[in-house]
């Protein structure tokens, strides 16, 4: 079974993301560790990436900070090793394309099952090409997680049916950050996916209260932040892990309310 399946096992699923490096390496790690005990399900870690065009102004600017930290893709590597004596709660890489390719896609991926990486997200890359590393995944045991977009429509099903680990639909159009308001019908998307999978599915994108996450929960099998948290990064820098761990805690609260 895949280990991504694991955080879906006690109701909803809470699932945090953080760029790794930003502001630095121990901030990264004091901080998961913060979401772990505070009953983060999954952790998604960025690789932070020049170009992340899926990104809102506050991913790209924890982007820059790691990237001008000196952060590199065998330092995420490095940063996971060290991670996994601590904590064996699932992870996934959310990355870019380009970074994997750059890398050597072989090489990328099967550095991720020896180190312990469960899933990988590339928000670039579209469900027509993504054989270009679906083979690969499957040879070592790495999830290659699909999204689904509001304007996915009549490809949802397609999607669905060859969904791995879980599946992450994206509530609102544009790029990530926080929203006021989600107006996407995601009712209806989840329910072509619920006919097509068994796969969890889990809404990420614009969430940021736990009323949106609790809404959001509601509709799917669980909630992902990302911009919220990095906004505690922004604000609070070394000393941002407390903060997110009673972020985190809330949060989890509001999903299995």
């Amino acid at each position: 079974m895949s280990n991504i399946r694991k955080a879906f096992e006690n109701g909803k699923a809470f699932i945090p993301f953080i760029t790794v490096g930003d502001p630095d390496i121990a901030t990264t790690k004091k901080a998961v560790l913060a979401m772990v005990e505070n009953g983060a399900d999954l952790i998604e870690l960025g690789i932070p990436f020049s170009d992340p065009t899926a990104e809102g102004p506050v991913i790209q600017g924890a982007n820059i900070r790691a990237l001008k930290g000196g952060m590199t893709t065998d330092k995420v590597f490095d940063f996971v090793r060290d991670i996994r004596r601590d904590t064996d709660v699932p992870m996934v890489f959310m990355t870019y394309a380009n970074v994997v390719f750059s890398y050597d896609a072989e090489k990328f991926i099967s550095t991720c099952r020896d180190i312990g990486i469960d899933g990988l997200i590339l928000p670039d890359l579209p469900y027509e090409e993504k054989d270009e590393f679906l083979p690969i995944c499957r040879k070592y045991g790495v999830d290659l997680i699909s999204l689904i977009a509001p304007t996915s429509a009549q490809r949802i099903a397609m999607i669905a049916k060859d969904a791995e680990g879980f599946l992450y639909i994206v509530s609102s159009l544009g790029v990530t950050g926080t929203r006021s308001q989600i107006t996407t019908d995601l009712d209806a998307i989840v329910k072509v996916v619920r006919e097509n999978t068994d796969i969890p599915c889990a809404i990420g994108f614009g969430i940021s209260t736990p009323d949106q996450a609790k809404k959001m929960a509601g509709i799917s099998d669980g909630a992902i932040v990302g911009s919220a948290i990095i906004k505690l990064l922004e604000k609070h820098g070394v000393d941002a892990p407390a903060p997110i761990g009673e972020y985190v805690r809330s949060m989890k609260e509001a999903v299995l309310s």
